[in-house]
């Protein structure tokens, strides 16, 4: 899979930046030219952050619409459906800082259950546990965040899909594996 340049990753936080004001301050949307990697279908991630606390984090784990498309539609509903958080109001908007993280197509982790530690390096690999009728996911960059060791990612990997800790030792519980490229902006000064 291609990686987006920097420049392509600008594009993809103007992206969406525009797509919140449009939606919640109803400013006109941006006309932004794509490059063609934003018609690819690509998982994405939107991660919205208020004074360094999260305030809203939604996306597609797999590749099920365009880039373009994707980063709008993700940057929408962290902003405005992320069960945890009441939506953004007009007036938080500028005060925004987000992520937008790009991500690679997750494959199982292909190893004795015992030995997935071993098979994850913090910082560059994203998790996704699934079992038991439910699925959690964490982004690479929340077990460097917080300086998680291997065990205890997938520990929290496991509690994000409301599964037991340590439950990633059994055979029945699939973990993936994915990789992200991540873009930061806020809407304070220019992106």
């Amino acid at each position: 899979m291609q990686l987006l340049t920097p420049d392509e990753g600008l594009l993809a936080v103007r992206l969406a930046r525009g797509a919140i004001e449009y939606t919640i301050t109803k400013k006109p949307k941006p006309a932004i030219p794509l490059t063609p990697v934003f018609s690819e279908k690509r998982g994405v991630f939107v991660t919205l952050t208020k004074s360094g606390e999260l305030r809203g984090c939604i996306g597609f784990p797999y590749p099920v619409l365009p880039l373009g498309e994707a980063i709008e539609s993700a940057a929408v509903a962290a902003a405005l459906e992320d069960p945890r958080f009441p939506g953004v109001k007009k007036d938080e908007v500028a005060s925004l800082d987000f992520e937008v993280t790009v991500l690679t197509i997750p494959v199982p982790l292909d190893c004795d259950p015992a030995d997935r530690p071993t098979h994850i390096e913090v910082g560059r690999h994203g998790l996704i546990a699934r079992g038991y009728g439910t699925s959690g996911l964490l982004l690479p960059q929340v077990a460097t965040e917080y300086h998680w060791d291997a065990k205890t990612f997938l520990d929290q990997t496991c509690q994000k899909a409301g599964l037991p800790t340590h439950c990633w030792q059994q055979p029945i519980i699939e973990i993936l594996t994915f990789e992200g490229q991540i873009f930061t902006g806020s809407f304070k000064g220019s992106v």
